[in-house]
């Protein structure tokens, strides 16, 4: 019996980055033997143990082979017979085929090592398109490590789109790798990879056919609206902004995608028409409600927020209702943070101030100074209809918000 660490341990070990957590496989062992020196079986499809101490994994040496379509078609075959090679030879890539004795020696087989030094994503061999996922965690992998992929590996990744391997990917895979893309360092090269094989048209088509649609020069220097919406959620990166944020930015502007021809650069009711595609994405990988309700806000209010110097504070008002800043001021801040991405996603932006943010946030401060249970307490005194009640607390709480937050923004100008 023989242990040995492999995978993305090794790999980030290798690139001097930190590692969380480390997977082993062991050679030479079986099931029964592995209970008996205190292992925990926790594996479903093939066999995976938890070791007694540090709960790290650890599994039995296997290979694979396809039987059906999809990423689950898969038999395994696990043995002592199987050897530490035949089990590295099943994985994805190169980089990832690394293992490192309990000595420390690293046994490199498909010269992964220099792979990682030369900044580049090779698959191991041809049965890398047998699993559909490979394609989103090569784009993932682009995104984290900033690597290339090899041209040979590009090709079988069109090949797997072009056979109609990739419709069989699950929405909750889907969303679990494009989710972990988007919170890399550079997430744009996520996109750039699944639209470069052709599996983005088939995965989110709706960013897919931003790129290429023009946007006017005036306002968005890089033109083309993928292009911007790449720069957008790179830059919410950069600031190390929540998965929600990141989503969010990149799809605010969906609607850009569906703007006749005829009407370009100009992209009027876009908002309206981003709503409904981002709630259709959200439907068909069932995107989690914190990310999705964030993504519907912006896609709806973005161009109000960047208007709001000269939004009137009835306008502000309702803008603020209607994303329930009141009771969800959190929320409202990252909301005002998705669109400074949008702002900030453009040539020479990154460093230029942004400011709606400190003008809503202080509406939103003057707003929910009103004592909206006090004015209600008042009217429930009052000569009023119960019926009429409700409706008429509301428009009373809404006018007293007004007021403050055109008191706030008055004050604001008479500083400047």
């Amino acid at each position: 019996m023989k242990i040995y660490q492999v995978g993305g341990s090794v790999r980030d070990e290798l690139l001097g980055l930190p590692v969380k957590d480390h997977d082993y496989v062991v050679v030479g062992s079986n099931p029964e033997e592995m209970v008996r020196l205190g292992y925990r079986p926790v594996g479903k499809d093939f066999p995976v143990f938890l070791h007694p101490q540090t709960q790290e994994q650890y599994a039995l040496a296997r290979t694979e082979r396809k039987i059906y379509r999809g990423y689950k078609g898969f038999e395994v075959y696990a043995s002592p017979e199987v050897t530490l090679q035949e089990d590295l030879a099943r994985r994805d890539l190169t980089v990832n085929a690394i293992a490192k004795d309990q000595t420390g020696n690293i046994i490199d087989p498909f010269n992964g090592i220099a792979d990682l030094e030369a900044g580049i994503l090779r698959h191991i061999s041809p049965a890398f398109v047998e699993d559909p996922v490979r394609i989103l965690r090569v784009a993932r992998f682009a995104a984290r490590f900033g690597f290339h992929v090899a041209p040979e590996t590009l090709d079988l990744m069109r090949e797997m789109v072009h056979n109609g391997e990739v419709e069989a990917l699950v929405p909750e895979r889907v969303w679990q790798e494009i989710a972990r893309g988007l919170m890399e360092h550079h997430p744009s090269r996520m996109f750039y990879a699944l639209r470069e094989c052709g599996a983005l048209s088939r995965i989110i088509p709706e960013v897919d056919a931003l790129f290429g649609v023009p946007q006017p020069i005036q306002s968005h220097p890089e033109v083309d609206t993928g292009v911007h919406i790449m720069m957008a959620i790179d830059y919410a990166a950069s600031r190390q902004y929540s998965l929600a944020i990141r989503f969010a930015v990149l799809t605010h502007d969906l609607g850009k995608g569906t703007t006749p021809p005829e009407e370009w650069p100009k992209h009027i009711g876009h908002e309206k028409r981003s709503v409904t595609l981002t709630k259709d994405l959200c439907e068909r990988i069932r995107i989690p409600k914190e990310e999705r309700d964030l993504a519907l806000l912006v896609a709806r209010f973005h161009g109000d927020v960047h208007r709001a110097e000269t939004l009137h504070p009835t306008t502000i008002a309702d803008m603020l209702q209607a994303t329930d800043a009141y009771r969800k001021p959190y929320r409202f801040e990252a909301f005002l943070q998705a669109c400074a991405c949008d702002f900030h996603g453009r040539p020479g932006y990154a460093d230029k101030p942004y400011p709606p943010i400190e003008r809503l946030m202080k509406a939103l401060s003057a707003a929910r100074n009103v004592n909206a249970g006090a004015i209600a307490a008042k009217l429930k005194g009052s000569a009023v209809d119960t019926a009429d009640l409700p409706a008429l607390i509301n428009l009373k709480v809404r006018e007293a918000r007004i007021i403050e937050i055109k008191r706030a923004l008055s004050c604001e100008v008479l500083t400047q």
